[in-house]
């Protein structure tokens, strides 16, 4: 297989700018993996897909507002994007001229925040720390940095105004179920963005399990893949942290015959790393945790991951193939196609389909 096995043409005025409002009345497309048969259904008939005793699988992972802007002591301005906390530094990008390390960044009115350029790391990162730690530090962050929204949303919505939207992201660009005690996500789990708590509650109602892994979503989810032989790409590292207690459970309903639905990549993500590094399942300490690069795609065998909600991914895409790996290649061609003529909205606050 090639990269271009994963290429398609998306209409432009089928990128969602907006997200649909309640969040659960998106459209969802029902793919039987194993017959390739299609639905078409409203997001919160996705019930009607659950069976008792089922595991629902959410990544409680928080966008946190990344972008921050700054000036040099010396003067100029700067971007600052918080890609991936290292211990007690920051890997970030750095937009602005005249960039090099040990470098001075002011934030706010004054020296409300002030971070100083360790290191340049070469890889079009560089290391910076702050005068500011854990709780302080996000008190500012939370007042003074924006929410990055993906760029492709930037860009339709400079290019069409068909879609009214006050321009709140930092609410609409989160789920319902984010964790405050787990920030670090630069980028939604948009899965995850299509629940309502009344729908989670229906789905608990019926006796479905639900669980929640963390997975701090990083650039290298935009990342584009740039070779023809895609095997040859190289995945960002992701943070990944995975209770004792969730792994018993879900290995326990695994034994069970139980079916295990994600939502999203980065939960599938999450526990198939987990499965990669532990050839015994059952091996487990009090948490999982630590950085990850799993790069699925088809061939790969799922050790724990029966069935899975996503959203429609940009063509050429890891994640694309990672859905593709699953349902199968030519099966999610089809839907795609299916999903195109009937005028899907796709992308980050796009529409939603349930691999069954």
């Amino acid at each position: 297989m090639k990269l271009s096995d994963f290429d398609y043409d998306l209409p432009e005025n089928l990128i969602a700018t907006a997200p649909v409002s309640p969040r659960d009345h998106s459209r969802l497309l029902v793919l039987d993996k194993m017959r390739g048969a299609i639905e078409h259904k409203n997001f919160y008939d996705l019930v009607d897909y659950l069976h008792k005793g089922d595991v629902l699988v959410l990544n409680d992972s928080k966008v946190v507002p990344a972008r921050l802007y700054g000036k040099k002591i010396t003067g100029g301005k700067v971007e600052v994007f918080l890609h991936q906390q290292k211990e007690d530094n920051w890997q970030c990008l750095i937009g602005g001229r005249g960039v090099k390390a040990g470098m001075e960044i002011e934030f706010g009115n004054g020296r409300e925040l002030v971070g100083q350029i360790v290191k340049n790391n070469n890889d079009g990162t560089f290391e910076i720390s702050f005068n500011k730690k854990g709780k302080a530090f996000w008190k500012i962050v939370e007042v003074l940095g924006e929410v990055p929204i993906p760029p492709y949303i930037k860009k339709q919505r400079e290019l069409s105004e068909s879609e009214d939207f006050d321009g709140r992201d930092e609410i609409s660009y989160q789920t319902v179920y984010a964790n405050d005690q787990k920030k670090g996500s630069v980028a939604a789990p948009t899965a995850g963005l299509h629940f309502t708590p009344e729908l989670l509650k229906r789905i608990r109602d019926k006796g479905v399990q639900i669980e929640h892994v963390t997975l701090h979503v990083g650039l290298g989810t935009f990342a584009p893949v740039k070779t023809d032989d895609f095997k040859e790409h190289k995945m960002h590292s992701e943070f990944v942290e995975i209770r004792k207690e969730v792994l018993d459970r879900i290995v326990r309903a695994k034994d069970k015959k139980k079916k295990i639905i994600t939502v999203g990549t980065t939960s599938t993500r999450a526990l198939e790393a987990y499965a990669e590094s532990h050839e015994n399942l059952r091996l487990f300490n009090d948490v999982y945790s630590g950085f990850v690069n799993i790069f699925i795609y088809p061939g790969f065998e799922f050790k724990f991951v029966d069935a899975m909600i996503t959203n429609f991914h940009l063509p050429k895409s890891t994640l694309l193939m990672l859905v593709s790996a699953l349902a199968g290649t030519e099966n999610i061609q089809n839907a795609y196609a299916e999903a195109i003529k009937e005028r899907y909205r796709f992308y980050s606050y796009g529409d939603g389909m349930f691999i069954s």
